[in-house]
């Protein structure tokens, strides 16, 4: 690997060790200050928010400059939103700034790779990008829950600077506070980021040309028979695998009487349950068995409904990581499959547009879905089950179109699946 891939691989572990944190921060915020727990879930579809509506957008606005300098960007964007968290402004707008960032920072850790690496090194490289996110995600919910925590918040609000009052009063600002510093030490590492000589293409005059060439890519992946199944299944786990970091957060409290800080630990062994899942599904599942794995999903969402009748800890810790490890297990071949579909269709980089957009909206619409339930005053173990039943019939409905398409549609299904085996055979 060349250096420079090095380095960008320590500006995307300390970005997003930060955002996971941050997360965990903004929790605590919102619950220090008495605000509804409906607040408390909300955060979740306010981070998706810009990945929503700019994802015609951000493809383009990574590929007019240097992808290291986007990434820069993108990071000063997330300390603004820590600023404003800092400043008074109201957590839920705050932490949507930092999904503005989040939304300009994921096509340029990804596109860069491919102006940097031979195409010989980029599974490989993949490889390092997921597995760093996986301990990003464990890593950071760790670190703000201790952040928070009554270990380290007392000390870091012991700190004190001559002459300046910092407004830092609580835990949860003196965690973002830190969380900045981890913000900006990404954005150094973006500054070391070597340019990769590939001509730029600059934004175009109106933006909103953009528009139907991204609607088009959306239509013909949704209209492939392979592609439409691939994509509704992911972008129905990433849905749920986005909003179970707040699920675990509300029903750890509920029913073990967990704080913050406890129940991040908790978020982390999901995490390592999905890493297992992901490993285990890379070595014996092949391209063409993605739809294969579809009843798994309709198993996760009763999990989900289970949740609610456990309040011991030690039967807690195994039963999410068996519930992070089915997600792993399931999202690995059927993102394969949409990837080879979308690669096929409209080449990579759309194909990736079109993903986020989809996956960022589940998470918008299920974020939104379980903080209206309890808005209008549904206790979360209720909200929990509600959640678990609309995955799980979801799951269902798609099980039966790829049944429907399997006896309507076999020959195109069929040929699909050849060229799925084909290529891999070649790959």
């Amino acid at each position: 690997m060349k250096r420079g891939f090095f380095t960008i691989m320590s500006a995307q572990f300390f970005s997003s060790l930060a955002d996971n944190a941050l997360f965990v921060a903004a929790v605590q915020l919102l619950r220090t200050s008495h605000a509804p727990e409906w607040q408390q879930a909300a955060l979740v579809p306010m981070f998706a928010l810009f990945y929503v509506v700019l994802a015609p957008f951000v493809g383009a606005f990574a590929d007019s400059m240097p992808k290291g300098r986007v990434m820069l960007i993108s990071n000063f964007i997330k300390v603004i939103g820590c600023l404003l968290m800092l400043f008074g402004t109201h957590p839920l707008m705050a932490y949507a700034v930092v999904g503005l960032g989040a939304a300009a920072y994921s096509p340029a850790k990804y596109g860069i790779l491919t102006e940097l690496l031979p195409a010989s090194q980029l599974v490989k490289a993949n490889g390092w990008i997921e597995g760093l996110t996986i301990a990003s995600i464990i890593l950071g919910v760790l670190l703000g829950g201790q952040l928070v925590g009554p270990q380290l918040a007392p000390m870091l609000l012991s700190i004190d600077f001559p002459w300046v009052d910092t407004g830092v009063d609580t835990p949860p600002e003196a965690a973002i506070s830190v969380l900045i510093f981890i913000y900006l030490l990404a954005a150094w590492f973006n500054t070391h980021i070597p340019l990769t000589q590939v001509l730029m293409r600059p934004m175009p005059n109106r933006l909103l040309s953009l528009l139907p060439d991204f609607w088009t890519c959306n239509v013909r992946l949704w209209r492939d028979k392979l592609g439409q199944i691939s994509l509704a299944a992911t972008t129905l786990i990433w849905g749920v695998a986005g909003n179970l970091r707040f699920i675990v957060l509300a029903w750890a409290a509920a029913a073990l009487g967990y704080s913050v800080t406890q129940a991040s630990a908790l978020q982390g062994v999901v995490a390592i349950g999905m890493a297992v899942g992901a490993v285990v599904a890379s070595t014996r599942m092949r391209l063409e068995d993605g739809p294969r794995v579809i009843t798994l999903g309709i198993g996760m969402g009763l999990l989900i409904i289970l949740l609610i009748f456990i309040s011991n800890v030690w039967l807690a810790a195994p039963f999410l990581i068996m519930l992070g490890a089915l997600g792993g297990f399931l999202v690995v071949p059927m993102n394969a499959l949409l990837q080879h579909r979308g690669h096929n269709l409209m080449g990579a980089g759309r194909s990736i547009a079109v993903q986020n957009f989809n996956e960022q909206t589940c998470i918008l619409v299920l974020g939104a879905g379980y903080s209206l339930f309890t808005g209008m005053g549904l206790p979360t173990f209720g909200a929990i089950t509600v959640f678990g039943v609309v995955i799980a019939g979801f799951m269902y409905v798609i099980k039966r179109w790829h049944a429907h398409n399997c006896v309507h549609h076999a020959p195109e299904v069929q040929r699909l699946l050849a060229i799925a085996r084909n290529d891999k055979a070649h790959g």
